[in-house]
């Protein structure tokens, strides 16, 4: 099988994906976030393995319709410790909220990977159900990191209109023209040395010598 396979880019995503969460797991020493994190993590090494065997002749699947109740459970019991979000976040905050944040994007990569190879061959429905659900669940814990580590979450601002250009008095009407970038501080020389030219003093004749000297 070719390294660029979509069922090795699926199975490939999806080992990334539990790294990631356990570089974030090593952040944090709160009971309940390793209790989730530990369970994640070897459902994630199930699915792994079930991407990684074509056809239906392995084990049954660890990945269930039950598995993706487990993971809306969560998303809910920590949702109702949090503010409600009525503002767009950028992912940063604590160590934990950060990594957590990485984890959710390499989350929705393997996702959808999962649905490329799903396009071709078979896959487990659950195992792309599970992948989104995940995908949510991060995004909470990573608030929940932030929070429990008394760090606000950093609210997205809109990029302001850019300022009106300051009118110009010596041009009624119009703003002072800018120098060009390409320019730079030569042009402003170069016209220095165009007025000095321009006020050159007339050359004097030369007079006779005195016969007295």
């Amino acid at each position: 099988m070719a390294k660029d396979h979509p069922r090795v880019e699926a199975y490939g995503a999806v080992d990334e994906l539990n790294a990631s969460l356990g570089a974030a797991r090593a952040l944090t020493r709160e009971p309940d976030l390793i209790e989730v994190f530990d369970r994640i993590q070897h459902r994630l090494f199930d699915l792994g393995a079930e991407l990684a065997t074509p056809g239906a002749s392995g084990p049954p699947s660890a990945i269930t319709e039950a598995e993706v109740k487990v993971l809306e459970g969560v998303i809910d019991l920590y949702q109702e410790t949090l503010a409600p979000l009525r503002e767009f976040i950028l992912p940063a905050g604590t160590d934990l909220g950060a990594a957590l944040h990485v984890a959710r994007t390499v989350c929705r990569r393997a996702e959808r990977r999962a649905v490329s190879l799903a396009r071709q061959e078979a896959v487990n429905p659950e195992v792309v159900r599970y992948l989104n659900r995940l995908s949510d669940l991060l995004f909470v814990l990573a608030r929940v990191g932030n929070e429990r580590g008394g760090v606000p979450d950093v609210t997205w601002k809109k990029a302001s209109p850019p300022p009106v250009a300051a009118q110009d008095s010596r041009r009624p009407g119009g703003s002072a023209p800018a120098a060009s970038a390409a320019q730079g501080p030569v042009a402003p020389a170069a016209a220095r040395v165009r007025r000095r030219r321009g006020r050159r003093r007339p050359r004097t004749k030369p007079q006779p010598p005195n016969p007295q000297g």
